[in-house]
């Protein structure tokens, strides 16, 4: 039996009849049952936030992901769900706090009130990586089985990622696979997009673990083989070129207007607004594409047309093809009104796209009987957009196709790869002036990095106040310009053309693998408490 505070691993093959035991009463104490192992997650949950943009740094990621493991070893099914919530609480809290901002100077709530709902919206995102804990403790951790423990600890990981991807509408922010978005295992998203990169993220923290405390240095060895290869091979397929380019590039302008959201929709400010945007496209001169970004144009479609086709006309003069974000009105036979959030390309050739990935609470409120009128929250303008088809064509404008997201869309990785793969070009608009100057809009820039990477396309990124860019098929930033500064971009883009593995198979490769891990570690633990 181990001595008071040593900490016992669980993670040998049955064969050994021995129990290894760390002799590092430290990490004993902190790693065990109660309060101290529950703090130490949530620091360790803080730490994926630093391995993220801006900061970048990535170790901590593994590091955070390592505390947790290793602190789910000796836990019961509970004890396990309130470390896997304060591990959750780490990263949200400091990861997506901005939120803060949002509810208190837009939505005009009290700090008091704006701090509750913070919290709760934490808190609540909190109980998955909490569930996912659970999980493991109770029915997945196959206790004596390091192999099998280490790749079902990433599967499930993973399979928490796509849940939070997917559950009520979804919140697919901060995951593991991002810190590495300018490392090595950046090489696995064309093949299996983010999700990818998380799994080798998370498995070379836990074999990571098993190199410290295995017993036999053959398993030393072994993991670090295999963590090699892991890192490896993402830098050999990084060398890769998925896609090819198709005709000459295309220059660009995206104008930044940097109008501030409290006079957005603001009627004695729209002239103004519009005014502003004609004046900074007039003066690019002759380019491809002059792009707006979301919603730049503070006016209904079919009140807003005079003045879009007009700007359109005049730029169609010297070759160049206006694209703008636009809330789009349309009726159906009864006269009954729906807006949507849209993207257009204005012109003879017109065409747009129609948001379907709303953002609550922005663009849509649930439970909207009960919550309209209660703070001025639930009434933010522009907060009743209707969700357009799910199933869209890509944009079309200088004889190419354009992949469009807005705004949230572009974090959803399985939605973007329908649309980019059925294109040449990656085109975002957004308006991440909601988040001020926090940390906000510069992870959303590292996940719009991530769709160029996974799909092997150029990104035409717009926003109202930055960050505003150009992203090359590898992600590369390859211009951009000052965040809160009233500035056009120019720059060129290359069309690429072909699929990279993760556009034609998405996520269901690995899907399989993480449903196999999974089940085996299922099986592997109810084989042992037959035998107990």
């Amino acid at each position: 039996m181990p001595t008071a505070g040593e900490f016992i691993y669980y993670g040998l093959p049955s064969s050994n009849p021995e129990v290894a035991v760390v002799k590092f009463s430290l990490i004993g104490r902190l790693c065990g049952p109660g309060w101290p192992g529950h703090l130490l997650a949530l620091l360790g949950g803080s730490l994926s936030t630093l391995a993220l943009t801006p900061f970048d740094l990535w170790p901590l990621g593994l590091l955070s992901v390592a505390l947790l493991y290793v602190g789910l070893r000796q836990l019961g099914g509970s004890q396990a769900a309130i470390r896997g919530w304060m591990w959750g609480v780490g990263l949200f809290a400091t990861g997506v706090s901005w939120v803060y901002i949002s509810i208190h100077v837009h939505g005009y709530a009290s700090p008091a009130l704006a701090g509750l709902l913070t919290a709760l919206f934490v808190g609540g995102l909190a109980l998955i990586p909490a569930l996912m804990a659970w999980l493991w403790a109770r029915w997945l951790r196959p206790d004596g089985y390091v192999w099998l423990a280490c790749l079902g600890f990433a599967a499930l990981w993973v399979a928490q990622e796509i849940f939070r991807g997917w559950f009520l509408t979804g919140f697919p922010w901060l995951y593991q696979g991002y810190a590495h978005t300018d490392t090595w295992l950046v090489g696995w998203a064309p093949v299996g997009g983010v999700w990818l990169a998380s799994f080798f993220s998370v498995l070379t923290a836990c074999l990571l673990i098993e190199i410290l405390s295995a017993g036999r240095l053959r398993q030393r060895a072994a993991a670090a083989a295999l963590i090699a290869a892991i890192w490896l091979g993402g830098l050999m397929l990084s060398t890769i070129e998925w896609t090819r380019p198709v005709g000459e590039p295309l220059s660009v302008a995206l104008i930044q207007a940097d109008i501030p959201q409290s006079r957005k929709w603001d009627p004695d400010h729209i002239e103004h607004t519009l005014a502003l945007y004609r004046d900074m496209s007039y003066s690019q001169g002759p380019v491809d594409l002059i792009v707006w970004p979301e919603t730049a144009v503070p006016v209904l479609q079919s009140r807003a047309a005079p003045f879009v086709e007009a700007m359109a006309a005049n730029l169609a003069e010297q070759g160049t093809t206006l694209i703008t974000g636009i809330p789009v009105d349309e009726y159906d036979a009864d006269g009954t009104m729906s807006i949507y959030n849209g993207i257009m390309v204005a012109g003879d050739d017109s065409n747009q796209y129609l948001k379907h990935k709303l953002v609550p609470f922005g663009e849509y409120v649930p439970l909207e009987n009960w919550l309209r009128g209660l703070i001025a929250f639930f009434d933010l303008p522009m907060s009743s957009f209707a969700r357009g088809p799910e199933v869209q064509e890509p944009l079309q404008a200088m004889g190419y196709r354009l992949a469009p997201f807005i705004c949230y869309e572009t974090v959803y990785p399985d939605f973007a790869a329908r649309l980019a793969a059925q294109s040449e070009l990656l085109i975002s608009i957004s308006n991440d002036s909601w988040f001020g100057k926090s940390i906000g809009p510069l992870q959303h820039l590292q996940m719009a990095r991530m769709r160029s990477i996974e799909s092997g396309r150029w990104m035409i990124r717009g926003t109202n106040n930055g960050v505003t860019a150009l992203i090359d098929n590898k992600g590369a930033i390859t211009v951009d310009i000052p965040q809160f500064r009233q500035l056009a971009l120019r720059g060129q883009v290359q069309p690429r053309e072909g699929l990279t593995p993760y556009l034609r198979w998405k996520s269901w490769p690995l899907g399989i693998l993480v449903m196999a891990s999974m089940l085996g570690c299922f099986i592997q633990r109810r084989a042992a408490n037959v035998v107990r």
